[in-house]
C-alpha cells in the first residue's frame, strides 16, 4: 500500500493546479466579443428562362475563385442581338460567378475553360457563340472584382454533360498554367 501523505500530497498538487487553469485572474482584462464579419445582402433573382439553378461550392484555381450557378442544355440554337444561330450539336451555356480574391490584377480566359462529357470528351467553347451573345473571351479582373458570366458550348447532340474544368489564372510569379478544378454539373 502507498504512503497516504504522499497520495494526498499529489492530489492536492493537482487541485491546485488545476484550480489554477480554471479561470482568469480577477483582474485580468477580458477578451473583446468576437463580432460576425459582416456581408453584403444581396436581394436573390430568378433563374433566367430554360436555366437551371446549380448549387455547388465556390472553387478555387491558382488566383482565380469559381461558382457554376446556372446550366442550360439542349439548346438548338439562339437569337442574339444581331444573328441568329444554330447548333452544330446542342448548345450548353453554364453561368458562372469569376472572382479575383487577391490584392494584385489576374486574367480570366474563357477559351481554358472545358466542358466535359460522361464519356470524358473535353469541349472548348464556341467562338461564335460567345461572340453573338456578348461574352466575353478574356477578361482583365481587378484586385477583389467578381463578374458573372456564360460560356457557351456547342457539343454532340446525343453527349451527355457531366462536369466543368475551370481554369484561373496562377499566382503573381508563377509560369506556366494551372491544373484547374473540376465542378460535377447536374
Amino acid at each position: 500500500m502507498r504512503d497516504p501523505l504522499i497520495l494526498l500530497t499529489g492530489a492536492a498538487l493537482a487541485a491546485a493546479l488545476l484550480s489554477g487553469c480554471a479561470g482568469a485572474e480577477p483582474d485580468a482584462p477580458a477578451s473583446p466579443p468576437v463580432t460576425p464579419t459582416p456581408t453584403y445582402e444581396l436581394p436573390p433573382r430568378p433563374v433566367r428562362p430554360g436555366e437551371s439553378p446549380v448549387r455547388s461550392a465556390p472553387v478555387a484555381d491558382g488566383d482565380t475563385r469559381f461558382q457554376v450557378i446556372g446550366l442550360q442544355k439542349g439548346l438548338s440554337g439562339f437569337f442574339g442581338s444581331h444573328a441568329e444561330w444554330q447548333a452544330k450539336g446542342q448548345y450548353v451555356v453554364v453561368r458562372i460567378l469569376v472572382e479575383n480574391p487577391g490584392r494584385t490584377n489576374a486574367r480570366f480566359d474563357a477559351k481554358r475553360q472545358k466542358l466535359i462529357a460522361s464519356d470524358g470528351s473535353t469541349y472548348a467553347i464556341d467562338k461564335f457563340a460567345q461572340a453573338i451573345k456578348r461574352q466575353p473571351d478574356e477578361l482583365p479582373l481587378g484586385a477583389q472584382v467578381r463578374v458573372e458570366l456564360d460560356l457557351w458550348y456547342d457539343i454532340p447532340k446525343e453527349a451527355e454533360v457531366s462536369a466543368i474544368r475551370l481554369f484561373g489564372d496562377p499566382p503573381l510569379g508563377v509560369t506556366g498554367g494551372t491544373e484547374g478544378v473540376q465542378v460535377p454539373l447536374p
